[in-house]
């Protein structure tokens, strides 16, 4: 019984915010001990660096099943002698190898402890060979809820996919599957059946024919995370052009399925026109090495890296549909935009935790209005940006819960990308804006981050301390309001609903006169030389404002 009341007395004594942060507060954010293993840097993931895959798996695409192994290269960080390996159920990991001694395999649910027979010895570069096979999960509503889409075209080819972002790519191939620590580079190679093609990321090194099969070996040269590796199988035909970019030649490889060929050679005229407004907004493309492609896919599309797959059905919008209600957002493919945004964010910039998923989702959903800015002007742009607002739910901050690969809420799309039109009102000078988004992609190149990292980065860069901008719009839920009176010539003004310390200042219109006023959570008096008849806040600011 007292150990019961001491238990009670800790708990009354944890901070309220700690618990929320760890999920205790809301039974729909009950955590399991499968969570922790899969989100955190567990004891046996922090001693050893990988350097190296090489995937090398057979696809049966009649029976859906998946056979092979993973041989995986890495550097000794520090003595230890248990290796935590992910592959999900229905996929089982058959044996693993090192020097040619099969080792023991622990299997707890998605992780798989091996224990090594031989030293692990400090800057050791050792690999170790895990032998796998299954029908892994067929993806449900790929992207979102995902795994192998197991299609057939119209021809009644195969048709097929990987996609698993949130979920892992553990679901389909054993991997380190945290997002910490991206393989420095890698080869997969995939044998199809002699009909069909299989297209991963980096560059085709070499086709081999087995029989009445084919297989194919990919090279990635530069990091990868997990979820960006996939497999792309189908009826393909390839159509290339080489663009002229920031750091020389880049080559352009096109895979869609044969009877689209015509279609994808008119639509995809939008990916150097893609190239070139996010080379020119955030720096050069960060895989020259490994090449840019677009592939055709079964499903809406995804953003893997060198290898962002397609399948917006060869129109304008979203599947057609225009997100921001403006017109502008039907100027432009929003898969070949969106998705190859994520090359800058989420590919070279690379969150530790999905917990900051933020990273991804903003910045690439932000890029949208920023092609629209290079190729249609700023007022496009803008409105465009504003328009997406109604997409905005506010149901959870965006930033989610650590250590149990749990992200925020959806609202990382577009609350992050009015958010950041938001702080680049701040700053005014666009060129100082576009500047700081290139040096953030250099500073961070081929990097994981925290949100941390980003938020101090800007605060740096902008000259502004932007804590409390970052708290306000990223950890609560809750829309900076601006009140305000008017007594002739007098204005009050002051926000409300804000964490402690918010003070961003705001443009204002009066009398068709614009202005700058700073306010703080305490009311603000300014007099005025002539009568105060209209009133309006700069819609560029994702606030709301309440007359008194």
């Amino acid at each position: 019984m007292k150990n019961i009341i001491y238990l009670l007395l800790v708990i009354l004594l944890i901070p309220i915010n700690v618990l929320n942060a760890q999920g205790l507060l809301s039974e729909k954010n009950i955590f399991t001990r499968q969570d922790s293993i899969r989100g955190s840097i567990t004891p046996e993931r922090e001693w050893w660096d990988l350097t190296y895959y090489h995937l090398d798996i057979k696809v049966d695409p009649d029976n859906k099943f998946i056979s092979g192994k993973n041989t995986i290269q890495y550097k000794v960080l520090k003595e230890n002698s248990a290796m935590q390996i992910d592959l999900q159920p229905p996929m089982k990991l058959l044996k693993a190898t090192q020097n040619g001694k099969e080792l023991k395999i622990k299997h707890d649910g998605n992780a798989h402890f091996i224990s090594l027979m031989d030293s692990q010895n400090v800057d050791d570069i050792n690999d170790i060979i895990v032998y796998y096979e299954g029908h892994p999960r067929e993806a449900v509503r790929a992207p979102w809820d995902g795994g192998i889409s197991w299609k057939k075209d119209k021809n009644e080819n195969h048709f097929i996919a990987s996609s698993c972002q949130g979920l892992g790519a553990s679901v389909w191939w054993p991997c380190k599957d945290h997002m910490y620590d991206e393989v420095d580079s890698m080869k997969i190679s995939v044998n199809v059946p002699d009909k069909l093609t299989n297209v991963s990321n980096g560059r085709l090194q070499l086709v081999e024919r087995i029989g009445d099969t084919k297989t194919y070996h990919w090279v990635v040269k530069n990091p990868i995370n997990n979820y960006g590796v996939n497999i792309n199988i189908g009826d393909y035909v390839n159509f290339s052009e080489v663009y002229d970019g920031m750091a020389g030649n880049l080559d352009m490889d096109y895979y869609v399925l044969s009877y689209n060929l015509e279609k994808a050679k008119e639509q995809f005229k939008q990916a150097p026109m893609m190239m070139k407004a996010f080379e020119h907004w955030f720096g050069q493309y960060p895989f020259y090495a490994d090449s840019f492609k677009l592939v055709e896919v079964p499903y809406l599309g995804m953003e893997h890296q060198s290898s962002v797959t397609y399948g917006n059905k060869y129109m304008n919008g979203y599947l057609g549909n225009d997100l921001s209600g403006t017109g502008w957002g039907l100027k432009f493919d929003f898969i070949i935009i969106h998705e190859a945004g994520h090359e800058w964010f989420a590919n070279n910039i690379t969150n530790k935790d999905v917990a900051d998923m933020w990273i991804h989702e903003g910045f690439t959903a932000y890029s949208e209005n920023l092609y629209l800015d290079y190729h249609f002007g700023k007022e496009a742009s803008a409105e465009y940006v504003i328009g997406t607002r109604k997409n905005i739910q506010n149901d959870r901050p965006l930033i989610g819960y650590y250590n149990v690969n749990k992200e925020g809420s959806s609202d990382m799309y577009y609350k992050g990308a009015n958010m950041l039109h938001t702080l680049r009102q701040l700053i005014e000078d666009d060129e100082k804006w576009r500047k700081i988004l290139r040096k953030m992609n250099v500073e961070f190149y081929h990097q994981t981050v925290t949100s941390q990292q980003i938020e101090n980065f800007l605060s740096r860069e902008t000259g502004y301390d932007l804590t409390e901008f970052f708290n306000q719009y990223l950890r609560t839920t809750k829309v900076p309001t601006l009140e305000y009176q008017i007594k002739k010539k007098t204005l009050k003004y002051r926000w409300t609903n804000i964490v402690d310390g918010f003070d961003m200042p705001i443009q204002i219109k009066i009398n068709d006169e614009e202005k700058w006023i700073f306010p703080k959570a305490e009311w603000k008096e300014e007099s005025l030389e002539s009568k105060i008849n209209t009133f309006k806040t700069d819609i560029d600011f994702y606030v709301e404002s309440k007359k008194l």
